[in-house]
């Protein structure tokens, strides 16, 4: 069975938006993007090496995909670039018929019930990169099963943040974790079960 895994840039108080350069991601006003790159180095790079280095396909939303389309396949002899380009493209999309880069395959109508239904299949995971809007569906259905967290040490105020208040209240555990020498804790964790409650008094 495919598992569904995360993989996001989040800031301390869990903006995701723009991560990679100032004309990444301008809505709604946000003017601090690109906010991960003086934090970028050796252990970071490794960590995002080794997420992609896996076999997946990508599951994207479609602001995602088409900041991803305008770029990657433009891009050659690079170990992201031929692993984005080759990997099949799950695009949650009302407009299946604009996706033109390669290997895409668009999800219409009820998106969590094609996830689960590719779940079953036998292939890859599917790894989900950036796809905020994506991610708040996915948490609220319970279908992710394994994300990966690279924290960052800066507040960023307003912005789209990874969870919201529609996330499914669960448990995790974390399997992994380290912290690169700029300050990013990176941190994996995968599903524990049930929320547990308890008392002090």
């Amino acid at each position: 069975m495919r598992k569904i895994k995360a993989s996001t840039f989040v800031s301390l108080d869990g903006v995701m938006q723009a991560p990679g350069g100032p004309e990444e991601d301008r809505s709604g006003g946000f003017r601090f993007g690109g906010w991960t790159v003086p934090y970028a180095d050796d252990t970071t790079g490794a960590a995002v090496g080794e997420i992609l280095a896996e076999p997946y396909d990508l599951l994207l939303g479609r602001t995602t995909y088409d900041i991803f389309a305008a770029y990657w396949p433009n891009i050659t002899n690079h170990p992201i670039a031929d692993r984005f380009n080759a990997a099949t493209k799950y695009v949650a999309t009302s407009s299946p018929g604009t996706l033109n880069w390669q290997n895409s395959q668009p999800l219409t109508g009820d998106v969590t019930a094609a996830l689960r239904e590719l779940k079953k299949q036998d292939g890859p995971d599917l790894l989900i990169q950036g796809s905020g809007k994506l991610a708040h569906t996915l948490f609220a259905s319970d279908l992710i099963d394994t994300f990966t967290l690279l924290i960052f040490p800066v507040l960023l105020g307003k912005g789209k943040r990874l969870f919201d208040d529609g996330a499914m209240p669960a448990a995790f555990r974390q399997t992994r974790s380290q912290t690169s020498g700029k300050g990013v804790i990176i941190a994996t964790y995968e599903r524990g079960g049930e929320v547990e409650t308890g008392s002090f008094m």
